[in-house]
């Protein structure tokens, strides 16, 4: 039986990828700041069949603490998580998404640089990062491949590009097995409120409930690239799997769609005909204007390919909403 430890594992992402873990017949440790996620995606069955390990990764933690964790799960695998995954929080403490998304990296390739060296683990390692890290580029480039230039409009981006180098650097230089991803748009149940969709559908569930004010929206141009998190996660696994060691991977749908059309298939699916309501307190000034990127290097490594769509995320979302 594969052994995979998860860092963030409590996470979003990382409770979806523990289920696809475990469904697959991995042994699978996951870390937390606190220990097992008190509730969110997994059922009381997956939570228990997943090892969880209390650490937090930011600065402070005794270097022996990291490689014991490494040395007690001995995983094949290493998927790397944990971080300031939301963009204005970033933005409104950069040291701490510093301390967080790159030192935390950069102390986890360092424990298994040191164990590889010594004999006693050599686990491949999945560094998540960000389409975010592309920044801006005309529409007519997209969609952005590997190849593409990285131009970080925000701290969240430049701690990805960060993390990053420094993993790939551990690759070319000790040979550690590490795949790096550019992850764009994803969602599914149990996301955060704070992010675009599940948060065009609560409002859309509200106008539904009362309706007459409309559904609040910011940019209705802006164009991203969404996947639902069940192809993101069966990504992550393809790559430690069948993924090329010092590459990078955009996990990615191909297909870019407007803010604007993306809640009109909300309100569609919701069964709403309310008016969407601009509101500038919903603008971001750094958004990029278009995100899409181009997953043939994935697919052609790794045979994967995206099974769900956009209905399925907003189908999915609003069944899981109270």
């Amino acid at each position: 039986m594969p052994r995979a430890l998860v860092t963030g594992a409590g996470g979003f992402v990382g409770q979806w990828l523990c289920r696809a873990l475990l469904a697959s017949g991995w042994d699978v440790t996951g870390t937390t700041i606190d220990g097992s996620p008190t509730s969110g995606i997994l059922t009381d069955a997956e939570s228990a069949a997943v090892t969880w390990r209390g650490m937090d990764l930011r600065p402070g933690i005794d270097r022996r603490t990291l490689g014991g964790l490494l040395e007690r799960s001995r995983p094949d695998a290493v998927f790397h998580l944990a971080a300031v995954a939301f963009v204005p929080a970033a933005g409104a403490d950069p040291m701490r998404a510093l301390d967080t998304n790159v030192g935390a990296a950069v102390r986890l390739v360092e424990s298994m640089r040191l164990l590889r060296a010594a004999g006693t683990l050599d686990a491949a390692l999945l560094v998540i990062g960000s389409a975010e890290q592309y920044g801006r580029h005309d529409e007519s480039a997209m969609p952005l491949s590997e190849s593409d230039e990285l131009r970080p409009r925000t701290f969240y981006a430049a701690t990805k590009c960060a993390q990053e180098a420094f993993a790939l650097a551990a690759a070319r230089s000790d040979g550690l097995r590490v795949v790096a991803t550019r992850s764009f748009n994803h969602s599914g149940s149990g996301q955060s409120a704070q992010y675009l969709l599940p948060s065009l559908v609560a409002r859309a569930l509200d106008e539904r409930r009362s309706p007459g004010a409309g559904v609040r929206i910011g940019n209705t141009e802006t164009i991203r690239d969404f996947l639902h998190v069940e192809d993101v996660v069966a990504a992550y696994i393809s790559l430690v799997e069948r993924g090329r060691s010092g590459e990078t991977y955009n996990v990615c749908s191909g297909e870019g769609a407007s803010v604007g059309q993306i809640a009109g298939e909300v309100l569609a699916q919701a069964g709403i005909e309310g008016p969407l309501v601009s509101d500038p307190a919903l603008r971001r000034t750094v958004d990029v204007p278009v995100l899409v990127g181009d997953n043939t290097k994935l697919r052609t490594d790794t045979g994967w390919t995206p099974r769900r769509t956009r209905a399925h995320i907003i189908d999915d979302l609003l069944n899981a909403a109270p």
